[in-house]
């Protein structure tokens, strides 16, 4: 089996997608910040702490490993954050995007960037793969111009870009969007949540098992993964509050303006996942059965 190389190893994302790819029998090369918080053991797992920022770490390891498959998950992904640190993000996001691939043309064969559906400007929505992005966040900006550089990589490529991904918490990991609504109403507290974004919620064991169609069938290109169904994230919420017998009166529903944010969110965003459906395979699963299974694993 092949040995593949998932950096950001410590977020959600790729807890997730380690988790499947250690099932399926592939050997994997985890780098992430600082100490393992995988609470995996698998001999076929290797974490080595690594800073993508620094010149040679992950050089050092690609060398020692020599992965097939190098899967770049890691940046920096606070919209807000990113506005008002925009060189650390543009360091994070672009440079050390640069310098990754230089090192996988040198050690791998297929190199996948995820991205995002803030690289558009949310007018229309739905997206499809051959729209053109235009975005309106400097982190929208700064994966646009990691997309790019992977778009003239000397090896084979493929872009993901997903949508509002959401799922259970993770050890030490940022709140998404499930783990911020559920723990604010466990512990009875009052949230404002947005009703004028929409998106297409993508559950994170639906963009793993995506990620992997990618890997096995070494599809090239760009390619939209994220749920079919359009949202908002207060009407998530709702949801969210149904499901686990929470307060709704808890939520508040208010709208973007209601916010002082130093980085803008396009308005409507969400993708059409035609290509991915017919060319790969991939199926994502209903909202309201993801967060069923959700709240019942949490002991609801």
């Amino acid at each position: 089996m092949e040995k593949i190389l998932v950096t950001g190893a410590n977020g959600m994302v790729a807890q997730a997608l380690i988790k499947l790819l250690l099932q399926q029998g592939y050997t994997v090369i985890a780098t992430g910040r600082g100490p393992s918080r995988l609470n995996m053991t698998d001999p076929s797992l290797h974490y080595y702490p690594a800073d993508l920022t620094h010149p040679f770490e992950l050089q050092m390891v690609m060398e020692k490993e020599l992965p097939q498959v190098v899967v770049h998950l890691a940046a920096m992904t606070q919209v807000d954050e990113c506005a008002l640190r925009q060189n650390e993000a543009h360091v994070m996001n672009v440079e050390a995007t640069a310098r990754l691939l230089l090192d996988a043309e040198s050690f791998s064969s297929f190199f996948i960037l995820l991205s995002t559906d803030f690289v558009f400007d949310g007018e229309k929505g739905m997206y499809i793969e051959t729209d053109e992005p235009a975005p309106i966040s400097w982190y929208g900006h700064t994966k646009v111009e990691a997309e790019a550089l992977v778009e003239t990589a000397a090896m084979d490529w493929a872009i993901i870009r997903t949508c509002l991904v959401y799922g259970a918490a993770t050890p030490g990991g940022r709140q998404n969007i499930f783990s911020w609504v559920r723990s604010s109403l466990e512990a009875g507290k009052p949230i404002n949540v947005v009703d004028d974004q929409w998106r297409t919620p993508t559950a994170v064991e639906d963009l793993a098992a995506g990620i992997l169609l990618v890997i096995r069938q070494r599809a090239k290109g760009l390619w939209h993964l994220s749920g079919e169904e359009r949202m908002t994230p207060y009407r998530m919420a709702l949801a969210i509050a149904a499901q686990g017998g929470f307060d709704g009166q808890l939520l508040t529903r208010v709208t973007a303006d209601s916010f002082t944010q130093p980085g803008k969110r396009p308005l409507l965003t969400g993708f059409d996942i035609s290509k991915a459906k017919k060319e790969l395979g991939f199926q994502p699963g209903k909202f309201a059965d993801h967060i069923k299974k959700m709240t019942t694993e949490d002991g609801q």
